[in-house]
């Protein structure tokens, strides 16, 4: 079982001092970025220009709010639908027609400009001079025109069209002629002096462009909901203007609704005119019917009528039974008249007629006489017959009366009838005359009523032209938040943001893309059953690449520390041959092994031990130009290739010795380069040299091919006690170190031994940066300079 050098399993728990350390060693990027961005931050604020807020608060009234519009809810067909929604209100607010009317009122299509060195800046209100368009408005929406006009003195100034041109004196209030018309600039006489001799920009712009630059700029948002109140609010770099817009936008509004009102209100009062015309004509017709009727009809009240009608009718019907009833009696007195010839009877006294009832009377007053004669006297008496003489005259004259009062009567009694009858007939109209003028009446009632309520609505309508209500109320008048952009502050702080956000994305993703292990931790986590002896650090190019004999710097610890942990190690292994034979491989070229070689070979001898270093990358080899740069005088010799080729070749001749950095060193070159490398590590004759240097030497330090693109090193593994196996931080890939695991567990180099390679001093250890005890301090610019 292999032993191993390295701590325990790495805990794999989310480190947040490491994290913070993987950023904080790149400060240097943070600083930069922040600078970058806080200095674009500041040309952004100096160059910009300052842009202001203005809000308005307003209450939207609606229709039914005011009394003196009722007449509109009543009249209108769709009532409910009169009072427009929040949302009409807002489409009216940001209409093309208004904002022209805040457009033309205030002259925004006519702006001035002072010229700056980048900027130029709008000047408000308070312009040096006017500028005034000597044609008609109509001409005027469609002009898109620029000048330069530069004030030299309280009655001219230079005139060009293009900022290149070449200026024209002009006077105050002489005409310019334009490809649109004259223009005619007049003085301000207070601000003429402030800005003397400075160019001024006049921009004379399209009223629709302006309006729709207007129509983007203002918005106007609703409360909550059910709520009447707008807010209206507006950004421009001047911040009295913005309200002046605001302001004047309100009032257009206003004006724009009121107006609307009015046409309303006109059209509703010709609609009344029209219609009471139309019923007057129409009642003036039912009054005329209503005369006819009762003309055609002969009557002037059907109630009356009708009563007079049944009052004739009740007393023809009493008359009527009147004469009847006298018809009766006088029947009833005939028939005793005419029955009683041979006898006489009495007949009835009250006949109602006054000489029928006298001769009734005298009739019955004779019979009583001859009654009473006869008790005393028979029937042939003188006085009897005188009696019955006068009884008889008395009723023929009796029987006379009666017949020529029935004819009488019976003549009353037909004409009381055929009255009767016609009285009857009209009663019986009546009730179709009553319902027809019923109708005729409920008509004109009709007709009236609604001639009146036109009236009053006349009257309603006229008054509501003369006092038309506003419809709006200002809440608030426009008022300034200040200055809403750019913000310094949240600039600066978004500055600070991305200054420190993108190095640290950077720095994220390229770890998070990473695929190259960067030190011993890295390592370890993707070969955890093998000792890792320690890591070498990157040297700048103007240090020194070797070590020296007492020398404290970190190369030279570094290689210290290797050799403690190897000592450590080798310790704990039994290996019966070849004990103090170290190769020294890696998986691709450009690790460093021949680096690593040479400095290891240096660090043991540098103990007074007698090292031998041998090149075995008979393919590549670098040890002799890693020579040749510390020492001039080293020439091309024989070396191992020669060796194992030529058996006439003694061992010891191709060995020499080196001083490097005061440490004395042997070393056994490559030798040519031969064109076939694998067949000649092949040969019996390596396993002589390799034994013969075993004994000679205490350590002898063998730098071979990369193991992955050569079987070179794998040829040889078996004379190697033990093998340092060397990574490069930053270049090796964690995927190809499968290959360093496989060769491992298959055993193919013995005592494999893991290395770091020029890792950065900040990435030491387990990416904590230490330093080495004992070593001398750099110091930074800040610090050199503050000494």
């Amino acid at each position: 079982m292999d032993n191993t050098f390295s701590s325990s399993k790495i805990d794999q728990k989310f480190n947040l001092k490491k994290t913070i350390g993987l950023y904080t060693k790149h400060w240097f990027w943070f600083v930069l970025s922040v600078l970058i961005f806080i200095s674009l931050t500041y040309l952004y604020l100096r160059y910009t220009i300052p842009q202001y807020q203005a809000s308005s608060e307003v209450l939207i009234i609606e229709d039914s709010d005011e009394g003196t519009n009722d007449i509109f809810n009543e009249l209108s067909l769709s009532s409910g639908a009169e009072d427009a929604s929040m949302e009409d209100e807002i489409l009216v607010f940001k209409s093309r027609k208004v904002l022209k009317n805040v457009v033309e009122d205030l002259n925004l299509n006519l702006q001035y400009f002072t010229q700056g060195v980048v900027l130029e800046n709008e000047i408000y209100n308070r312009t040096p001079f006017e500028v005034n368009l000597m044609f008609s408005d109509s001409l005027t929406t469609d002009v898109n025109f620029n000048c330069f006009v530069n004030v030299i003195s309280d009655t001219s100034f230079e005139y060009r069209v293009y900022e290149d041109d070449e200026p024209s004196t002009k006077e105050f209030g002489a005409p310019i002629e334009t490809y649109f018309g004259n223009v005619v600039i007049l003085p301000d006489a207070d601000e003429t002096k402030t800005y003397l001799n400075r160019d001024i920009r006049v921009q004379i712009g399209r009223v629709a462009d302006v309006v729709e630059d207007l129509r983007g700029k203002i918005s106007v948002t609703g409360g909550q909901e059910g709520s009447r109140i707008l807010t209206l609010s507006l950004v421009d770099p001047i911040e009295q203007k913005a309200k002046d817009i605001l302001n004047t936008l309100i009032e257009e509004y206003d004006a724009h609704t009121s107006e609307i009102k009015n046409r309303k209100s006109e059209g509703t009062s010709r609609l009344i005119d029209d219609r009471i015309s139309r019923v007057f004509s129409d009642l003036e017709n039912v009054d005329a019917s209503i005369a006819r009727f009762k003309i055609g009809n002969k009557v002037t009240d059907v109630g009356s009528q009708a009563g007079q009608y049944m009052t004739q009718s009740f007393q023809n019907e009493q008359q009527i039974e009147n004469i009847r009833t006298q018809l009766k009696l006088l029947n009833y007195t005939k028939d005793r008249l005419s029955s009683s010839s041979g006898s006489f009877q009495a007949v009835p006294s009250n006949l109602g007629d006054g000489s029928i009832s006298a001769l009734s009377g005298q009739y019955n007053a004779l019979l009583s006489q001859r009654e009473n004669k006869l008790k005393s006297a028979g029937a042939k008496n003188s006085i009897v017959q005188q009696l019955d003489q006068s009884i008889s005259n008395v009723k023929n004259n009796l029987s006379q009366n009666i017949n020529a009062t029935t004819r009488t009567l019976n003549i009353q009694l037909n004409s009381l009838q055929n009255q009767y009858q016609k009285v009857n007939s009209k009663i019986s109209s009546v009730p179709g005359q009553e319902n027809k003028l019923k109708s005729i009446e409920r008509s004109q009632g009709i007709k009236e009523s609604i001639y009146l309520y036109l009236l009053q609505k006349k009257e309603e309508a006229i008054i509501s032209q003369t006092v038309t209500s506003s419809n709006v109320k200002v809440i608030d008048p426009a008022y300034s938040y200040g200055q809403v952009s750019p913000k310094g502050s949240i600039l600066y702080m978004g500055a600070l943001f991305l200054g420190f956000l993108i190095p640290f994305g950077f720095i994220y993703a390229k770890d998070l893309l990473d695929t190259k292990i960067h030190n011993r931790e890295d390592l370890h986590k993707e070969i955890d059953n093998m000792s890792i002896l320690g890591e070498v650090p990157r040297i700048a190019k103007s240090d020194k690449h070797l070590v020296e004999r007492n020398d404290r710097s970190i190369l030279s610890e570094s290689f210290r520390i290797i050799r403690t942990n190897f000592d450590f190690v080798s310790r704990g292994r039994n290996v019966e041959k070849y004990n103090n034979v170290i190769f020294v491989t890696s998986t691709i070229n450009g690790e460093g092994k021949s680096f690593f070689s040479m400095n290891m070979a240096l660090t043991l001898a540098s103990t007074n031990k007698k090292v031998l270093l041998i090149g075995a990358d008979i393919r590549n080899p670098q040890i002799f130009s890693a020579i040749r740069s510390v020492e001039d005088k080293v020439t091309a010799q024989a070396g191992l290739t020669d060796y194992i080729a030529d058996k006439s070749i003694n061992l010891n001749s191709i060995i020499s010795e080196h001083t490097v950095n005061d440490i004395k060193v042997d070393i056994l070159f490559s030798g040519k380069i031969p064109p076939n490398p694998a067949e000649l590590l092949m040969s019996d004759r390596l396993e002589e040299l390799f034994d013969t240097v075993a004994a000679d030497y205490d350590y002898v330090m063998v730098d071979t091919a990369p193991s992955m693109l050569v079987t070179d090193t794998l040829l040889i593994s078996k004379y190697a006690g033990h093998t340092f196996y060397v990574t490069r931080a930053g270049y090796t890939e964690k995927e190809i170190l499968n290959f360093t695991k496989e060769i491992h567990a298959d055993n193919k180099l013995n005592g494999m031994m893991l290395v770091v390679n020029d890792v950065d001093q900040s990435n030491f250890g387990y990416g904590a940066r230490y330093g080495y005890y004992g070593a001398p301090e750099k110091k930074g610019w800040f610090s050199r300079k503050k000494a």
